[in-house]
């Protein structure tokens, strides 16, 4: 049985005294644009204003190969997720990279990689090897959707009771864009050639191929779209349902989180169908050239922070807006107001 607890939205008390204290401080109202925004909803998710500059960031990367893979719609054969675990886990991925310079660690959790755990601590979480092929099958039984899901809700347990104050989602998985895109065409009522895009590179043929997955999977899906544990079961995959369960208990355990892109936010519109609200506790850390993801990001009704063209996944976008939050943080938390500074206010003239 899948269970939440409710979700409980960030403080609005504090967030009220954090747009006081915006206004307070040296620089007219407003011009610090995003930022400003943001560094109101990190005080609201800590509960204090002004907010305490983040002190351990966790990249969390979920990892699973799916059976749709094996159809030629990705550019990249199915054997690299395992091996990209490996490079994750040796530190040598673009995620590790990008972390180092964000100040945050990285965690990889091998949820449904087809190939034996690298390690029992990287295979603590698995459910199985590999999910079905959605084009004609479902990807999950519903004990293994069930499984899935509670995972990802223990690994956010995990790290909060670990002393995480900010979480990260990311993904490895090839050809996971597929059934994510099934999942954001259904739940946001789209068809496959509006949220289908080039992945890791597929040309035009394996775009088509790609499409028709999604097609044939949208067709067993819908009879779903009240029932986000179904959707997941029949048109997702271990790693999807595990991102899931790892956003909705991020929410519940107040602690605020970054989507990176098309596969992690195809999971986190679950999500906030499997804990209403847990949308709250969510920033998009970027915005993906997968047109789905535009398409899932609207229907959460998050504005990325950033739009640099990329694609990988991995959590890589997120982590690259990390030092913005940080700054947005550090505006409000570190900046003299009016009165401190000595500075005159603006003229009421």
């Amino acid at each position: 049985m899948i269970g939440f607890a409710p979700v409980l939205p960030p403080d609005p008390d504090v967030a009220a005294a954090a747009r006081v204290r915006q206004d307070t401080l040296t620089k007219p109202r407003g011009a610090l644009g995003r930022l400003e925004e943001l560094s109101v909803w990190a005080a609201a998710c800590q509960g204090q204003c002004p907010p305490r500059q983040f002190a351990r960031a966790r990249v969390v990367v979920f990892a699973g190969d799916h059976g749709v893979a094996r159809s030629g719609v990705s550019a990249y054969p199915p054997e690299v997720t395992a091996q990209m675990v490996a490079n994750i886990d040796a530190g040598g991925a673009a995620i590790n990279a990008l972390a180092g310079v964000a100040d945050a660690t990285v965690r990889v959790v091998d949820v449904a990689v087809d190939a034996e755990p690298l390690s029992e601590r990287i295979g603590a979480h698995k459910v199985r090897r590999g999910s079905g092929d959605i084009a004609r099958d479902d990807a999950l039984t519903d004990e293994e959707a069930a499984a899935a899901i509670a995972a990802g809700q223990r690994v956010a347990d995990e790290e909060v009771d670990a002393g995480a104050d900010l979480l990260i989602a990311g993904d490895m998985g090839i050809g996971n864009t597929t059934p994510a895109a099934v999942l954001v065409a259904a739940l946001t009522n789209e068809e496959p050639v509006a949220v289908v895009g080039f992945g890791t590179g597929v040309d035009d043929a394996g775009w088509s191929r790609k499409t028709a997955a999604v097609r044939d999977a949208l067709f067993r899906a819908r009879p779903l779209l009240g029932d986000p544990v179904g959707l997941l079961r029949c048109c997702g995959g271990a790693d999807l349902a595990a991102m899931a369960g790892f956003c909705a208990q991020a929410a519940v355990r107040r602690t605020p989180l970054l989507l990176d892109g098309m596969a992690v936010t195809a999971a986190a519109l679950v999500a906030e169908r499997l804990a209403p609200g847990a949308r709250q506790w969510w920033q998009a850390g970027h915005r993906s050239t997968e047109p789905g993801h535009r398409l899932a990001l609207s229907a959460l009704q998050l504005d990325p922070i950033l739009d640099l063209g990329m694609r990988l996944g991995e959590g890589t976008g997120a982590t690259v807006a990390l030092p913005v939050l940080r700054a947005a943080v550090a505006a409000l938390s570190a900046m003299a107001t009016f009165s401190d500074a000595g500075v005159s206010t603006r003229s009421s003239s």
